[in-house]
């Protein structure tokens, strides 16, 4: 008795365990049986799914604020662009009316006395293969001297020889400012006929090239900064026409746009050279040889912050809401900033006064001087014609406005020359040659259209 009842004691037993506790196994997993495993994996199944989707929640809004930042940098880049295309045709354009103005009122510079030594042949002669001749030497002598000094400079400037440039460009920015301010002073109180001594004259002229060479060379106000370069420019202009002659003039203008295509998209162009040394080593391109919009001059400003700010606005923006703006916008405008203000400046932080300021598109001198070159070439040959003058002051803009658009697409460094000393050029002898003639028939047998 005692044996049988353990013994089925020991069968309830089991059997009790083995219905009360069934093993696990993956049949039960696979099947969904409820297990004591299950109901823990399923309790810890909505915090699992919290988790994702809080991840899934910021992964949408990381992605949300990148395509919203994108949107914003596309929207900055369209204002900022147009905005700039014109502060950029206002100094053109004021380069451009100064000379122009001087050509039509002023004789002297379209009186032919003399010619530069960089161009020694003459073009007196009727025979038009040799003036020809004549022009397309004159003009391989100025290019090659152009050429020579432009690559002079980069080596300068490779090897670190600042004081040496820095000098050399006080020498020209001190004969602009002084000597040629008073040659066209001279000619212009001669032609108005306006009596003033040399003492006035001489302290006149000493106060408008002392601030010239401290606003240029060192610091000072952005707009007179600016209306000083146009001034340099304008009297540079104003001496190529004077002492270039008429069809090397021409040929040179067609030539130097070439080059500068040449020396800024090549590889081992010069000017490019120029330019990503400036990038490597991070510092500004001497503010003597560039007019800009903005007063900070880094090279390679806009595509680097271009880059890093989407990350920057990323690292801060969920910060942005307890950060304050900047109040030193005055202060900015009389000093060279660091590369590291002005990525900070560009934030979202920053005030949009700020970002007006401090985005900025550069124009070489030499661009200024070419298209006024271009114009008051224009302007003294084409028989005084307006027609012809506008045509080309219309073609130059066009052409700038077409190369700015072309800076948006390509984001890199582009030579300015190319388009609008092409249109102009098209534009000078096609209206030259056919419109002038078209018009004058038409004034002369009464027609008015």
């Amino acid at each position: 008795m005692n044996t049988s009842d353990s013994e089925e004691e020991l069968c309830n037993e089991r059997t009790s365990l083995m219905t009360g506790s069934p093993p696990i196994s993956s049949y039960h997993v696979e099947t969904g049986l409820p297990s004591s495993v299950d109901t823990q994996t399923k309790r810890r199944r909505p915090v699992t799914n919290q988790s994702n989707n809080r991840e899934t929640h910021h992964e949408g809004v990381s992605t949300e604020r990148d395509s919203t930042a994108d949107s914003e940098d596309e929207e900055l880049s369209l204002k900022y662009g147009a905005k700039h295309v014109i502060m950029l045709f206002v100094p053109v354009t004021l380069c451009m009316i100064v000379v122009i103005a001087t050509i039509k009122s002023v004789s002297f510079y379209t009186e032919k006395g003399g010619q530069l030594i960089y161009t020694p042949f003459t073009e007196d002669t009727t025979s038009v293969g040799q003036r020809l001749l004549n022009s397309v030497l004159n003009t391989l002598i100025m290019i090659s001297v152009i050429v020579v000094m432009t690559i002079f400079l980069v080596v300068l400037y490779k090897y670190r020889c600042y004081k040496f440039i820095h000098g050399w460009l006080i020498l020209s920015s001190l004969m602009l400012l002084f000597w040629f301010s008073f040659l066209y002073l001279g000619e212009v109180f001669k032609t108005y006929n306006v009596a003033m001594d040399y003492p006035t004259l001489a302290l006149v002229i000493w106060n408008f090239g002392a601030v010239g060479m401290v606003c240029i060379h060192w610091k000072g106000p952005l707009q007179l900064q600016q209306a000083y370069l146009i001034m340099i420019s304008a009297l540079m202009a104003l001496v190529f026409i004077k002492y270039l002659p008429e069809w090397s003039a021409w040929v040179i203008l067609g030539a130097i746009s070439v080059y500068d295509l040449i020396a800024v998209l090549c590889p081992k162009g010069p000017l490019r050279m120029l330019v990503e040394t400036a990038q490597e080593r991070n510092e500004p391109i001497f503010p003597a040889l560039i007019y800009s919009s903005a007063m900070i001059w880094m090279v390679g400003m806009t595509e680097q912050s271009a880059v890093q700010q989407p990350s920057h606005q990323e690292r801060n923006s969920d910060e942005e809401v307890g950060q304050s703006h900047h109040d030193n916008t005055e202060d900015n405008r009389n000093m060279v900033v660091p590369e590291t203000e002005v990525h900070g400046a560009q934030s979202r932080t920053s005030s949009a006064e700020e970002l007006e300021e401090e985005r900025g598109i550069k124009l070489g001198l030499g661009d200024f001087i070419f298209y006024s070159v271009l114009v008051g070439k224009a302007s003294a040959t084409a028989s005084g014609d307006w027609n012809t003058t506008l045509a080309c002051f219309v073609a130059i803009l066009i052409g700038l406005c077409l190369t700015l658009l072309l800076l948006a697409i390509f984001k890199k460094a582009l030579p300015a020359l190319p388009i609008s000393i092409t249109f102009g050029l098209v534009f000078y002898f096609s209206t030259d040659n056919l419109v002038r003639p078209f018009m004058d028939n038409l004034a002369a047998h009464q027609f008015y259209i």
